[in-house]
């Protein structure tokens, strides 16, 4: 398959995070889609360590949001945070994972690694991320908007209780995916001179 790498470049460029969605459901065909697209994901040594739990019925979001604002309202209150300002933090992550139209939490598997090394680890973290953003990318070829959320990283053991996970599932994170019911705002990048150097010879 041969792509304008103008029309690629500018489909790559225009992906954004969406955070408002409307109510419309996403098709549980296109979920599919989307996930199988993200299994074509680069990973070390070819191990393919994602794996992923479409969380939907209405108990088990409610059992992940009491688990991950559990360890929040923990952290938050060791941080001396106002309660005010705990409680406010609580009802809207509650809200944004009751409204989500589809959420997909992204795992590793803890026991695709070549050796036991930290760098296996590692190796296996970025793996998942890199299917992540494929899966945020196959989303966006399917109109949909998506946003990687992080929580789940403060509340790893919790997450795979309250979800029965299998124990060899990490989380990672989380993708709200749904329908956008915002516009996207322009993104400015950082200057490439400010993240980018040439080397061309060593020391």
């Amino acid at each position: 398959m041969t792509i304008e790498p103008n029309v690629l470049t500018q489909f790559l460029r225009s992906r954004r995070s969406i955070r408002r969605f409307t109510g419309e459901p996403v098709p549980g065909e296109i979920l599919r889609d989307i996930l199988q697209t993200a299994v074509f994901a680069p990973s070390a040594h070819n191990l393919q360590p994602w794996r992923f739990a479409i969380v939907e019925s209405g108990p088990a979001r409610s059992a992940l949001g009491q688990a991950l604002t559990r360890r929040m309202t923990r952290d938050m209150q060791a941080e001396n945070a106002p309660q005010t300002q705990i409680d406010n933090r609580v009802e809207r992550s509650l809200r944004r994972i009751a409204e989500a139209p589809a959420l997909i939490l992204l795992c590793r598997a803890t026991d695709a690694v070549r050796a036991d090394q930290p760098e296996e680890d590692l190796m296996g973290i970025q793996s998942v991320a890199a299917a992540g953003l494929q899966l945020l990318l196959a989303a966006h070829a399917h109109n949909l908007g998506g946003n990687w959320i992080c929580w789940p990283l403060y509340a790893q053991e919790e997450t795979v209780w309250a979800l029965g996970l299998p124990a060899n599932w990490q989380p990672q994170g989380m993708v709200f995916l749904g329908y956008p019911a915002e516009q996207s705002n322009e993104k400015a990048p950082r200057p490439l001179e400010d993240v980018v150097v040439t080397v061309d010879g060593g020391r």
